[in-house]
């Protein structure tokens, strides 16, 4: 284990995360390598008691893999793969990131669902749920899931699998960091890649609100191969862009297939169709489309996302109108289609609720600089006010910050909520793990 104070010189870059207006000063930070280092940080939070957090990849948008004066445990130095490709499984540390483990995956021809962007951690998605490209065809990251190892709040190394601690293993499929420190995922994997269709579509900002409605009429039913996304965004200064585009609000279509390269091509015609002036969408890797929509670090970020069972022209109205809005070059406004096998798994099969919901609404807020906080958190608070009459009330909480007990009940309904309680209550019963979407021990 190696600790990092305030008066070391690795101590500002140990503490950075990825959205800037984090700026928590840990009295100590813990880089755990092994179960056993974790088991030891855990005795120097105790005594004298100091506030515990865990970070592995550091994208929490609400900060919460840092503290201010507590101990933090960095996870990152866990960076294990061993892919068994005969039994279609992967093992990765705790501090894998998306990208680390796609790269190795594909070695085999071998993915799972994992995050959209690629220097988000294994460890933190996977256990907020795991929306990703793939999730239509294969579910979340979680529904993938093998087993867990952590430790917990006393120092147990245990496991949790449908054989062993089975409610444990229940509750992290969405349940978050509450309930111990992950060291180690089992994945089940699938067959992908290492090329596959996928990519990118632009349309200049005239076409948005009617390519918008066509996207919403086909990519609600469309396969399950199909994982797509509608998103407004500024055209980016980049050569495969027009001139005319570039630094305007363009609206665009990223997807992927999760299947064979030539189907995939077809699956594509119907946005083709749409005429897109950049289309970036055919044959590349995997690996790489995974990497498409990578953020630079050192942004501020504000994100909020809504569930919706569905989605008629007024709420695509209100859609279009604050894609046009947003307050920053840098932001982004998704809307993000679920189903599929998303929504085949049971209700109460994993803590999260709602899972049948056919649209995600996802402001992105993005920007430079603290003076324009105020209006561009105000941008996507303004949004989830005016879609609220088209919302059903549930969240996915990997996308969005610390918005209260309120939306962390919402996201997993009562009844379940109650349940995840009373496994906080047997596993952290003083809740040690609160540096999260807390769920409070019953």
């Amino acid at each position: 284990m190696d600790l990092i104070k305030p008066d070391d010189a690795r101590f500002d870059e140990a503490r950075t995360v990825f959205n800037s207006m984090i700026d928590k000063r840990p009295a100590i930070i813990a880089q755990c390598a092994t179960p056993t280092d974790v088991r030891e940080a855990l005795q120097l939070a105790a005594s004298p008691r100091y506030d515990v957090a865990v970070r592995a990849g550091g994208h929490s948008v609400a900060g919460v893999c840092l503290n201010d004066g507590g101990l933090v445990i960095d996870v990152r130095p866990m960076k294990d793969i061993q892919v068994d490709a005969d039994a279609r499984q992967v093992r990765v540390g705790a501090g894998v990131t998306w990208g680390e483990f796609d790269r190795a995956t594909q070695e085999h021809g071998l993915a799972t669902t994992g995050g959209r962007v690629s220097t988000t951690g294994v460890a933190g998605l996977t256990l907020g749920g795991g929306s990703g490209w793939a999730e239509r065809a294969w579910g979340l990251s979680c529904d993938n899931l093998v087993s867990v190892d952590l430790v917990t709040a006393d120092g147990r190394e245990v496991t949790a699998s449908e054989d062993e601690n089975a409610d444990l293993f229940w509750a992290l499929h969405g349940g978050g960091g509450n309930f111990g420190v992950a060291t180690s995922f089992v994945f089940e994997l699938h067959d992908l890649g290492p090329l596959v269709t996928a990519g990118l579509m632009l349309w200049p900002g005239d076409a948005a609100a009617d390519v918008a409605r066509q996207y919403r009429d086909f990519a609600a039913d469309a396969p399950d191969e199909l994982g797509t996304a509608l998103v407004f965004l500024t055209g980016p200064p980049e050569e495969f862009v027009p001139a005319h585009l570039q630094g305007t609000t363009v609206l665009g279509i990223a997807g992927l297939w999760v299947g064979d390269v030539d189907e995939g091509a077809e699956a594509m015609r119907p946005f083709k169709d749409l005429a897109p002036e950049v289309d970036l969408v055919g044959p590349m890797p995997y690996a790489d489309f995974q990497c498409m929509i990578d953020d630079p670090p050192g942004m501020r970020n504000y994100w909020s996302a809504d569930y919706h069972d569905s989605f008629p022209d007024d709420a695509l109205d209100v859609f279009v109108k604050y894609g046009f809005s947003k307050q920053s070059p840098l932001s982004q406004q998704l809307l993000i289609p679920w189903g599929g096998a998303v929504a085949r798994v049971g209700e109460d099969a994993t803590p999260m609720t709602k899972r049948a919901t056919t649209w995600i609404t996802h402001p992105f807020a993005v920007w430079e600089g603290a003076a324009a906080d105020a209006e561009n958190i105000e941008w996507a608070k303004s949004f989830r006010r005016d879609i609220a009459h088209y919302a059903t009330g549930g969240v996915y909480l990997n996308f969005i910050g610390d918005e209260g007990e309120d939306r962390v009940r919402a996201a997993y309904g009562e009844a379940k909520y109650t349940r995840l309680a009373g496994i906080k209550g047997e596993w952290d019963p003083t809740n040690v793990f609160r540096g999260n979407q807390n769920i409070k021990p019953a």
